[in-house]
Order: C-alpha cells, then sequence, then structure tokens
C-alpha cells in the first residue's frame, strides 16, 4: 500500500526537512519518496507519492495536508455555489511536478509503477466534511438529501480523477489504483445509488489506456461486488474478510490483500504463519496480489517489511 515509506526512517529524515506539501511539490521529492520503499523492502512494483486530494490543491481549492489529522479543508463544501470552485484540471500545468516525477521515476525505477488517485465518493467525503470524518454525517445527508447536487459534485470530482491518472499513464505508469478508502461507511444500497455510478464512469474512462486497474477501500466486505461491477481489472480487499470468501464475492477478477499491518507488529512466526494463512485463501490461483489490507503503520519495523517480501517472494516463485 501506499503508505510503505512512512515507517522508514530515510522518509522521516525527509519529513523533519520538509513539509507534506513541499514533497509533493517537488518532483525530484515525489521521486524519492516513492523510490525508498521500493531499494529497501524489494517489492514488486512502486506506488507514486501523493495524496487524495492533490488534485483539488492543484486547482486552487484551499486544502492543506495537517501532520497526524490528514486533509482539511478551511472552507468546505456546502452548496450549489461551491461547485463552481472546481474548475476542470489541466494536467499539465496544474500536475507538472506530479508528472515530472512519474518521468523521472519511469527512467529510474526496474519495476511497474502505479498511479494513484481518489474515488469521488472518498474526496467529496474530505470536501464536504472539512476533513476525516468518523461518521460523514454531513456527506450522507448532502448524499441523500440533495442527491442531484450530490451527483454533480461526484462528477465534477471524477472528471479530475479521470484527467489525473489519464495524465499520469501518459507520463510511464503502468498501473492505476483508485483509493475509496472510505466507501465502507455506507450501506449497500446507498452506495449502489449515489457511489457506484461515479465510480463506473472513472473505470470506463481509463479502460482505452490498456493499463491494469486496481480499486480499493476498507471495511467494503459487503460491497466488494458492487465494487467488482465498477470495472476495475483487481479488487482490494482489506483483512476483514477471509480472502476466499471475498473473492467469491467479486467473482472473475483479480485481487489485492489483504493481510492486517497490525500483525506485522507480532513475533516473526506469526507474522509468516499469518501471510501463509492469505496464500492458502488464494489456493494458488492466478491473479492474487499479495499485500496489506491497509496502509502500513508507522511504528512497523523495515526489517519485518522486508522479511515480509522475502517470505512471499520464496512462498511463489
Amino acid at each position: 500500500m501506499r503508505q510503505a515509506g512512512r515507517s522508514l526512517p530515510e522518509f522521516r529524515a525527509l519529513r523533519e526537512r520538509h513539509s507534506f506539501a513541499e514533497l509533493v511539490a517537488s518532483a525530484e521529492l515525489t521521486a524519492e519518496v516513492t523510490l525508498q520503499p521500493v531499494r529497501r523492502l524489494g517489492v514488486d512494483a512502486a506506488i507514486l507519492f501523493s495524496d487524495i486530494v492533490t488534485p483539488l490543491a492543484a486547482i486552487g481549492i484551499d486544502v492543506r495536508i495537517t501532520s497526524g489529522v490528514g486533509p482539511v479543508f478551511d472552507e468546505p463544501f456546502r452548496s450549489e455555489r461551491d461547485l463552481d470552485r472546481i474548475r476542470p484540471l489541466d494536467p499539465d500545468t496544474d500536475l507538472a511536478p506530479v508528472l515530472a516525477a512519474v518521468r523521472i521515476l519511469k527512467a529510474e525505477l526496474d519495476v511497474p509503477l502505479i498511479g494513484f488517485a481518489g474515488a469521488p465518493f472518498t474526496v467529496a467525503s474530505y470536501f464536504v466534511e472539512g476533513g476525516p470524518s468518523r461518521d460523514y454525517a454531513r456527506t450522507k445527508a448532502l448524499m441523500l438529501g440533495e442527491p442531484a447536487l450530490w451527483h454533480r459534485l461526484l462528477e465534477r470530482l471524477g472528471d479530475l480523477t479521470i484527467a489525473s491518472l489519464r495524465a499520469q499513464v501518459g507520463a510511464g505508469a503502468a498501473a492505476v489504483q483508485v483509493f475509496d478508502s472510505w466507501a465502507g461507511t455506507l450501506h449497500p444500497d446507498h452506495y449502489a445509488a449515489h457511489v457506484l455510478p461515479a465510480s463506473t464512469r472513472v473505470f470506463t474512462a481509463l479502460a482505452d489506456l490498456g493499463v491494469p486497474r486496481i480499486h480499493f477501500g476498507v471495511t467494503t466486505g459487503e460491497l466488494l461486488g458492487h465494487m467488482a461491477a465498477a470495472g476495475a481489472d483487481v479488487v482490494g480487499v482489506d483483512w476483514r474478510v477471509p480472502l476466499d470468501l471475498a473473492w467469491a464475492r467479486i467473482g472473475d477478477h483479480a485481487v489485492q490483500g489483504n493481510l492486517d499491518p497490525a500483525v506485522l507488529g507480532a513475533p516473526w512466526d506469526v507474522v509468516a504463519a499469518e501471510a501463509d494463512a492469505v496464500l492458502a485463501a488464494a489456493g494458488g490461483r492466478p491473479g492474487h496480489v499479495f499485500n496489506l489490507g491497509h496502509g502500513v503503520l508507522p511504528d512497523t519495523d523495515p526489517d519485518v517489511l522486508r522479511r515480509l517480501v522475502d517470505h512471499v517472494h520464496a512462498r511463489t516463485t
């Protein structure tokens, strides 16, 4: 997952000297942070260092990444007037440092680079709530109470996601991952009616690029069938659903997952046994991308991460 670098001492050393905004604004620093986990851990792909709200910030929406909190908006989305704040994205200008970083990484990596963006619902949830939320009350109230406005909001945010990912692929990304991190807060019927159409539109708009498309969310066990229907090639699974059961819900798609990140704090024999359990649930079936079920916890020992990568390689090659 994209947070692999945050447990690394070399990343923390950079963060002591640079804010998150400075890292994202510099192509060289973005590339360096993206490369750090690949160098140290020996993983099979890199994922672009960025944030879900980067396209919104790029078009002039006032958002800052607050340490220990996440994205914070001083002027959240509240009414139809706020739609005018979401102008179309011009990737070559608005995302110039991001695309420059992708080109640097394309030249330096010997593994594929995965592009990164937030799904319309999750980006909307931050924008409507003004930041992270436990209950998403404002988001759900807007979604259910003003469905026409809600769908227009998701359409505009979806346009940002599409433009960003298409540009990343054009610059050299070999796959794309769309993070709908907080979709699991929704009832399946609400997801199907008010979120699935926007996500489907995103994946449909990327289909002609010919690169693998990954769809990931957290606590989405009851949504996996819907998420697969959105059109991605790969569906991410967190640790709350056994992988074999999740795969049955997903159907004829590849799956990504799903070791609990907290397991990495246990003794090595436990880590190895839990990783083997994930592989056993996959049953050797083609199309399993071994991964954590969510991001690396900041206090995770990098040596354990490297040992896990080596362990999985030994079991699967």
